[in-house]
């Protein structure tokens, strides 16, 4: 099968197109998919820059979202059959194969139902955001009914999903953006308050739109002077939720003397920690979001495709921001 290996850490043009074995089922709950798509995310530019979870295992294959169709099950498959359309967030961190390649192996139970109302390249796109916003919202963070919630980066890959997942869930919805055209476009998605952070402070309007009183729930994805920025948004025992790591740097002072609940979220630690109770609970979550998306309550933005030889510049893509949505490698029709 094709796939794209990088054999060490670098920039983009350590992707490399190489032939791997067809890969079969090792346990006997395992199902093998074709590969129909990958989703890109920046993650993956990440472990491609500065090396994988599991460094002594390359050559490694990543991507962790992807779709396909099962094409063998191992012989205590119940879950599946050949032919099922799944899809799923596994591999791509330096352990298990990811999923820019032709075909993958995974465990039954971290995989779930293809969305019949989604294309396979949207589905792929999906996994991941879906996930991190999930658990953002509602385990990181306690979102509830009439809450208001900051949502940064609100036409980012998990920043279009969580605003949408933060109205489903009845708050209100207020998201940070980098332009009119994409202002526009969270609005749609659900959002009562887009702010353009070029042009408005976001602190300052979250306050106005609170009557001063601050965000319930903020979700950061960005990072840096954004995170503790965010701290002032917040209103008294307010929750923050950050996919990033706090600088060494960040004054403190303005979450506690707001008694703010702060949570970590990286989707990614069961995965990495080998933790198969966690990995079933976020497949889970994909089952939960297919409903949502085939009720058409819910819904995925894919920014742009590219041939799977092509993963490098999807990395490069990647890199130079401004995104809406998600990109994705398509790898057969």
């Amino acid at each position: 099968m094709q796939a794209i290996v990088m054999n060490a850490p670098g920039g983009p043009e350590v992707l490399e197109s190489t032939v791997l074995p067809d890969p079969l089922p090792a346990a006997p709950t395992d199902i093998v998919v074709e590969l129909k798509a990958a989703g890109v995310n920046p993650v993956d530019t990440k472990l491609r820059a500065n090396g994988t979870y599991f460094p002594d295992r390359a050559p490694s294959v990543l991507g962790c979202d992807g779709a396909g169709v099962v094409t063998a099950v191992g012989e205590q498959v119940r879950r599946f059959q050949v032919g099922d359309p799944v899809y799923f967030c596994n591999g791509g961190i330096g352990a298990d194969q990811g999923s820019y390649a032709e075909y993958t192996v995974l465990d039954e139970r971290y995989a779930a139902r293809k969305p019949e109302s989604l294309s396979f390249e949207q589905a792929a796109a999906a996994p991941l955001v879906l996930i991190t916003a999930w658990e953002s919202l509602h385990e990181r963070g306690r979102l509830g009914a009439g809450q208001r919630a900051l949502i940064h980066a609100g036409s980012g890959g998990v920043g279009h999903v969580a605003v949408q997942l933060a109205r489903i869930a009845d708050a209100r919805v207020a998201a940070t953006v980098g332009d009119a055209e994409r202002a526009q476009w969270v609005r749609d998605l659900g959002a009562e308050l887009a702010i353009s952070h070029r042009e408005t402070d976001f602190v300052d309007a979250v306050r106005e739109w609170s009557d001063g009183d601050g965000a319930h729930y903020a979700l950061d994805t960005v990072g840096g002077s954004t995170f503790a920025r965010t701290f002032e948004a917040l209103r008294t025992y307010g929750e923050l939720v950050t996919l990033l790591q706090p600088g060494s740097d960040v004054d403190w002072k303005p979450a506690r003397v707001r008694n703010l609940r702060v949570g970590l979220e990286l989707m990614l630690t069961p995965q990495a920690r080998n933790l198969p109770d966690a990995r079933q609970r976020q497949r889970e979550i994909l089952e939960r979001c297919a409903e949502l998306f085939d009720r058409g309550h819910l819904e995925v933005a894919v920014q742009e495709v590219f041939p799977l030889s092509d993963a490098a510049d999807a990395h490069r893509r990647i890199a130079r921001g401004a995104m809406r949505g998600k990109l994705v490698l398509k790898i057969r029709d």
